[in-house]
C-alpha cells in the first residue's frame, strides 16, 4: 500500500524533532503535535503547560501563538480550543483523562470546547446541557451534530437584534453569490440583474442599518 506524502507541517515537525533530545520537553511536544490527529488530548495538554509556564520563550519565540504557529504547525485558534477543551475535561471529566488511553479516538476536541462553552458561556439548564454531554461523550456524535446542537440550544438566548444582523447577513452574503454564480449563464430574463442587484442593495441598506443599532450589551 502506497504511504501518503507528509504535509509540509509534518516535514518542519521531524526535522525540528531530528535535531532535539529525545528526552526533552520541546521533543516531547513535538511528538504529540505529530500525534494530534489521532490523540489531542495530549497535545492540549503539553501546550497548556509550555503556554502557563512560558516555556515557548526558552525555545526562542515571543509568544505562545507564534510558537504554536511557526513550530506546532497550528492556527492560534485551534490551539485555543486545545487548551481550552482539556481544561474543561481536567475540571469537569477527570475520569475521562484517566482512563484516555481506552479512547480510540477521543472525542473531537472541537466538540469538547462547545461543551465548555455550554457550561462556562451559555450557562444552559442543567437538562439540556447533559444532552449535550451524552452527544459528545457517551453517544460519540460527529463534530457537525453536535455543532447543529449547540446552536439550537444557544440560539434562543441570543437577542433578537443579534439575531436579525446575523441573519440579514448571511442573506446578503448568499444574493452576492447568487450574482456572481449568475454572471457566465446565458438566456436569463431581461430584467432579473437588475431586480437582484435591487434585492441586494436593499439588504445592504439594511445590515448597515442593523449595524448602527445599539445591542442589547451595550444598553
Amino acid at each position: 500500500m502506497e504511504k501518503m506524502p507528509k504535509s509540509k507541517g509534518e516535514v518542519v515537525i521531524e526535522r525540528l524533532m531530528g535535531e532535539l533530545d529525545p528526552a526533552s520537553e520541546r521533543y516531547q511536544v513535538l511528538a504529540s503535535a505529530r500525534r494530534f490527529k489521532s490523540s489531542w488530548v495530549e497535545l492540549g495538554e503539553q501546550l497548556l503547560k509550555v503556554q502557563a509556564q512560558g516555556r515557548f520563550r526558552d525555545w526562542g519565540y515571543d509568544s505562545f501563538e507564534e510558537y504554536c504557529s511557526r513550530e506546532i504547525r497550528i492556527k492560534q485558534p485551534t490551539a485555543q480550543k486545545l487548551t481550552l477543551a482539556y481544561r474543561y475535561l481536567e475540571k469537569e471529566e477527570p475520569e475521562l483523562l484517566v482512563r484516555r488511553t481506552e479512547l480510540v479516538p477521543p472525542p473531537d476536541y472541537r466538540s469538547v470546547d462547545l461543551l465548555r462553552r455550554a457550561r462556562e458561556e451559555e450557562t444552559l439548564p442543567d437538562e439540556e446541557y447533559a444532552a449535550l454531554r451524552r452527544a459528545v461523550l457517551e453517544e460519540e456524535r460527529s463534530h457537525p451534530t453536535v455543532l447543529r446542537r449547540f446552536r439550537d440550544l444557544a440560539a434562543p438566548r441570543q437577542p433578537e437584534e443579534e439575531r436579525l444582523r446575523q441573519q440579514l447577513a448571511a442573506a446578503l452574503a448568499s444574493a452576492r453569490r447568487l450574482q456572481t454564480a449568475l454572471e457566465p449563464v446565458p438566456d436569463l430574463p431581461t430584467d432579473f440583474p437588475d431586480q437582484l442587484g435591487r434585492v441586494i442593495a436593499r439588504l445592504e441598506e439594511q445590515v448597515a442599518a442593523a449595524a448602527t443599532q445599539p445591542s442589547a450589551d451595550n444598553l
